[in-house]
């Protein structure tokens, strides 16, 4: 009686604070950190851009408004998921990530200047160290958001890519920064974290050749973010991020909605 008694009483706490979570939740700031899909959404050279037609828009025979639209897309464009399975056999495709693996605190390193100055720069294992001096260390189930400031280029696609080229002639003129091998393994090795993401199209730089990062990251079933936008309203800790891809099954990729939640003061 007394066990019965006790669960009810945590079962009563919990409904009490529930209110709480809901207003804390309702007067927070929500940052939407994804890019919109249409015509000139950045795909890889290799890939197919983003298709959006209209099947039907007007007045029906009924007299009433009815608008229907059909998209095609690649997995892996626009701000967008990657799945372990993306560089590694027998990782989790996008249906079986765990729910709790598409949430977590945001650590957000800013490696904006030295991004500026070397359009090849790769984020090294000192710049996640420096940030831990300054902030802490990185928390279980964290969500690591890197800032290279090239979301603000994205209009710009030369300038966010480094070429307009299609195709093979295309990936081989790349050049924007990305994580290091070397970080990455430090990452897995000594923090436990949920996922990576950044503001470029790759977690790899662009003249990478053999994708060293993604492939050392979903060996370690971490999920990864691409072409985020608006991390320059992200404080360095405090934000939390929720991210919720399209659940396709089997699929390696989807596009994505992201999002970063502040609780006001």
């Amino acid at each position: 009686m007394k066990k019965v008694f006790i669960a009810t009483l945590c079962l009563l706490c919990f409904a009490c604070s529930r209110p709480d979570l809901v207003l804390q939740l309702q007067n927070a700031k929500w940052i939407d950190l994804t890019h919109d899909y249409d015509s000139t959404t950045v795909y890889w050279p290799t890939d197919v851009n983003f298709r959006h037609d209209t099947v039907f828009y007007g007045m029906t025979e009924k007299g009433y408004f009815y608008s229907s639209f059909k998209y095609a897309a690649e997995e892996h464009g626009g701000t967008h998921f990657d799945a372990p399975i993306h560089f590694h056999k027998g990782g989790n495709t996008i249906d079986q990530v765990p729910v709790s693996q598409l949430h977590g605190p945001a650590v957000v390193i800013d490696i904006k200047e030295k991004c500026a100055r070397n359009r090849d720069y790769l984020i090294t294992t000192d710049d996640v160290n420096s940030w831990e001096h300054q902030h802490g260390r990185i928390p279980e189930g964290a969500i690591i958001i890197l800032n290279t400031g090239y979301g603000k280029l994205w209009n710009d696609h030369q300038r966010y890519t480094g070429t307009l080229k299609k195709g093979p002639e295309g990936v081989a003129e790349l050049h924007f920064p990305g994580l290091s091998p070397e970080a990455s393994t430090w990452i897995i090795t000594y923090r436990k974290v949920n996922a990576i993401g950044l503001d470029t199209p790759s977690i790899d730089f662009g003249q990478s050749k053999d994708f060293q990062t993604h492939r050392i990251l979903t060996a370690a079933s971490l999920t990864m973010y691409e072409n985020l936008c608006n991390l320059d309203e992200l404080p360095p800790t405090g934000a939390y991020i929720v991210a919720l891809p399209m659940k396709i099954k089997g699929g390696s990729g989807s596009p994505l909605r992201i999002v970063a939640i502040i609780a006001q003061q």
